[in-house]
């Protein structure tokens, strides 16, 4: 993967966590998919630092359910089936939804002003269609709605299914038309908590995840179902 630049700059005091954050990264932006295996040597070729530093990058990311440890096999990207996608989705409903509606409650000045920064921010990335803005941009807008509920408890469980959650919402914004539909519901969340309307804020957020979840939801049900199919028909042709 010659194209593929994970290198770290040393610090010791730092030096984990930058690998985390570079890992991280690569998983959240695609560039390594799920399924794909991590191979300690191939990591410490990309990022320039050792197999301490990755193990230690690896244990972390596994905790946040990014990567998985296969038995026989090692780490790997976690792949999430349909059934562990609605649950994520669920609880994300909840606690996005409440987030809404603290926010419109709440209406810190400064964050209310980095919310219509990061709606128009979105807009012109999902425009761009580009796949490293378009992460970039949602990223920034979820962390302002996760400031903007003045509550660091839901912040921090946000914080950790958003790590998941990005695994698939490459998948639902690259599926035709979500894109225009995802900017049009991110606008009217944040009119609604501009506008001090908590009861529409709340449900504007959970419309907006519950919309992308059928759409992630149905691809990852397509691609399940794959490699069944093919594995049926290849036992069938070896009776």
């Amino acid at each position: 993967m010659p194209d593929l630049d994970l290198h770290v700059e040393r610090h010791p005091a730092t030096l984990r966590l930058l690998v985390e954050d570079k890992l991280r990264a690569a998983i959240v932006e695609g560039r390594f998919p799920p399924g794909r295996r991590l191979i300690e040597r191939e990591l410490c070729e990309l990022t320039g630092v050792g197999r301490t530093s990755i193990r230690e990058a690896i244990r972390q990311l596994e905790a946040e359910g990014l990567v998985t440890v296969v038995p026989h096999r090692g780490p790997t990207v976690t792949v999430i089936t349909p059934g562990e996608a609605r649950d994520l989705y669920a609880v994300r409903g909840l606690l996005e939804g409440y987030a809404g509606r603290e926010f419109a409650r709440l209406r810190p000045e400064a964050e209310i002003a980095a919310l219509g920064r990061d709606v128009e921010g979105f807009a012109r990335a999902a425009a761009s269609a580009d796949r490293r803005t378009l992460i970039a941009a949602k990223t920034a807008l979820y962390a302002t709605l996760m400031r903007g509920c003045g509550n660091a408890v839901v912040r921090q469980m946000l914080t950790t299914l958003h790590n998941r959650i990005t695994l698939l919402r490459l998948t639902s914004m690259s599926q035709p038309g979500r894109l225009k539909d995802s900017v049009s519901e991110i606008r009217t969340i944040a009119a609604a908590i501009v506008t001090g309307d908590g009861d529409a804020a709340e449900a504007s957020c959970r419309l907006h995840i519950a919309r992308a979840a059928v759409v992630a939801i149905a691809v990852l049900e397509q691609q399940s179902n794959v490699p069944t199919q093919v594995s049926r028909g290849r036992h069938s042709k070896t009776e």
